[in-house]
């Protein structure tokens, strides 16, 4: 079972999230926070893995504490779920329309952390979400899983479909990147380690 379940608890957010690759896109998701929950609601159900997340966090300050943790359990979950990464298909793209909007993602499960997101819309908002947490929550991911992710805004001009054209894209480019390739008899490297 490629799976893990991580707790993180400061004085900022207490956060238990449990994560299946194999899964069937199911799992309760609760943050305290609307949009990001419907935000992970999505990435859970277009990756196709079981995700449950508990955070309480303290979001009457910011949210910016509850995302980037939660997105660095999610990480650190995902690198333990991955194990030796042996066999992995690791590559992912995905290029998502929302309805205006059009995201994509590249991604790379080869065990260097890196982000680059490309969006005019950062600093927008999303009722009370700003669209700059969107990058902060997938550099933390980046980080804690050791992937290389790269977020695209081709075009669009709804915060709320341009978050969910990012979110859907990195789901879809992750259920591909996770995929075991019956092809790959060792660790998808020339290093021979991931």
């Amino acid at each position: 079972m490629r799976s893990a379940t991580i707790e993180r608890n400061t004085k900022e957010t207490r956060i238990r999230l449990s994560l299946e690759l194999d899964g069937s896109g199911e799992g309760a998701i609760a943050t305290g926070i609307g949009f990001f929950d419907h935000m992970l609601e999505l990435l859970k159900k277009h990756a196709n893995i079981d995700l449950a997340i508990e955070a309480q966090g303290d979001i009457q300050v910011d949210y910016h504490h509850t995302v980037e943790d939660v997105g660095l359990v999610f990480g650190k979950a995902l690198n333990e779920a991955l194990g030796e990464r042996k066999g992995l298909t690791r590559y992912g793209f995905a290029s998502i329309p929302m309805d205006e909007a059009l995201c994509e993602t590249s991604l790379d499960l080869g065990g260097r952390p890196y982000l680059v997101m490309v969006s005019p819309m950062k600093h927008m908002m999303v009722r009370d979400f700003e669209v700059k947490l969107v990058e902060e929550f997938f550099r933390a991911v980046s980080v804690e899983a050791r992937a290389n992710i790269h977020l695209r805004q081709i075009y669009g001009d709804e915060a709320h479909h341009v978050c969910e054209g990012f979110f859907k894209s990195f789901a879809r480019a992750l259920r591909a990147a996770v995929k075991i390739d019956p092809a790959e008899k060792g660790v998808p490297s020339s290093k021979g380690l991931i």
